[in-house]
């Protein structure tokens, strides 16, 4: 990691769409062509991975080489797993400090890519610890000064840690930002810097993100030597695994009336309503338990303990109509949902396909549903220009499209 910009690291070359070029050629097939260790390989076939997924191929082996790396991927094409195969390979296994440190921007991503690491690591007993906010920071200090291999964290907490020097950075040689267009954006932009100050000098930094605005170029400039970089078109795979609707509903109050009707298809699978603020899902909770529908809900002024609950409901399939914000729209990866409903058209038109990939996942065929209102009409036009795509009115029974 370099602190200033020099002759020797270009800044990506942007294409007129934001899109990075691709300048790392090699595909690898096949898990066994890498060269992974044999326990690696064992946890990889226990999670159930046949074969790379298309930025698995490409970006795993200059990720274990030690190259600086951007990865822009749609969600859901095994960006996680990328990563974590990397550092697992190049983990030091008799070597307990901390030497790979990832950081996400929410709590429930942080738990979801701990559980990825040590499932993939089971066998070569590898220790991976969850730093997030609203847990004990003394549990949290125990923990690390126990020796930690791989820490996983939001940037708050994370900080903290370093400050406290319960968290010592002299011996992590990889970086990862993931979802790094969350992490530099305002609320979270000062912290991941503050964290980036405390890493060596000569660490790997592994960049993955959605979409690149400028302060996620500006930190490849900053922080980054010579990186690769990987891109993979973004929406085409998600786009073509969900079928998308929009729903006419005139007003704004009819909207519920529109949803109860849904209410049994919903249950049929299991769904993900998003709505735009956390007290319009406080709101519509309310409103469908008074009208006896068994819905969950979760967003970001709950305790910890309390949304831990609500995704462990939703993740064994006892709880099956889930109401959540966009801050939560990217830590939710439940294999069995197959419709995703916008209760609200999101305010930023990048997070309309975060929502929906939450039905599509690994090549599962899912289905999304926008209420759209007269005032809407305008973003729903601005999102299928963005994405280049067309958004029909939906004129048949839900029940039939799943």
């Amino acid at each position: 990691m370099t602190s200033t910009t020099t002759p020797s690291q270009p800044v990506p070359s942007m294409e007129p769409d934001g899109t990075i070029e691709n300048d790392w050629t090699e595909v690898v097939e096949q898990f066994d062509q890498m060269n992974l260790r044999k326990p690696l390989i064992l946890g990889i076939n226990g999670y159930g991975f046949d074969r790379p997924s298309a930025v698995q191929q490409r970006a795993i082996k200059p990720c274990i080489l030690g190259h600086d790396m951007i990865v822009q991927a749609a969600p859901g094409t095994g960006k996680t797993a990328t990563y974590a195969i990397s550092i697992l390979q190049r983990l030091d296994i008799e070597f307990k400090d901390c030497q790979a440190l990832i950081l996400t921007f929410s709590r429930e991503l942080a738990q979801q890519i701990q559980k990825v690491v040590l499932a993939l690591g089971d066998y070569m007993g590898v220790t991976c610890h969850a730093c997030i906010g609203g847990t004990s920071v003394r549990d949290d200090i125990k923990r690390l000064e126990a020796g930690v291999q791989i820490v996983v964290g939001t940037p708050g907490r994370v900080y903290d840690m370093l400050n406290r020097s319960a968290l010592r950075s002299n011996s992590i040689k990889m970086f990862v930002l993931d979802d790094a267009d969350e992490l530099l954006s305002r609320d979270s932009k000062e912290q991941t810097y503050d964290v980036f100050t405390t890493m060596p000098q000569n660490i790997q930094v592994i960049l993955l993100s959605a979409a690149m605005p400028s302060d996620v170029l500006e930190v490849t400039t900053k922080f980054m030597n010579n990186p690769i970089k990987i891109l993979l078109k973004q929406e085409g795979s998600i786009l073509e695994g969900v079928r998308q609707f929009y729903v006419t509903v005139e007003r704004e109050e009819w909207k519920l009336d529109s949803l109860c009707d849904l209410y049994e298809t919903l249950t049929i699978t299991q769904a993900i309503i998003f709505c735009n603020t956390r007290r319009k899902v406080d709101w519509l909770t309310e409103k469908m338990r008074g009208r006896d529908f068994t819905v969950s809900a979760m967003h970001g002024d709950m305790d910890q303990k309390e949304r831990d609950a609500v995704m462990k409901e939703f993740r064994t399939g006892s709880s099956r109509v889930l109401l959540t914000t966009d801050l939560l729209a990217r830590g939710i990866d439940v294999q069995q949902v197959s419709l995703v409903i916008n209760y609200d058209l999101p305010n930023n038109r990048e997070n309309y396909i975060h929502r929906i990939s939450r039905g599509s996942r690994f090549g599962r065929k899912g289905v999304a549903i926008s209420f759209v209102t007269d005032d809407d009409r305008r973003t729903l036009r601005d999102i299928e220009q963005f994405y280049g795509t067309h958004i029909p009115e939906m004129q048949m029974n839900v029940a039939d499209l799943i």
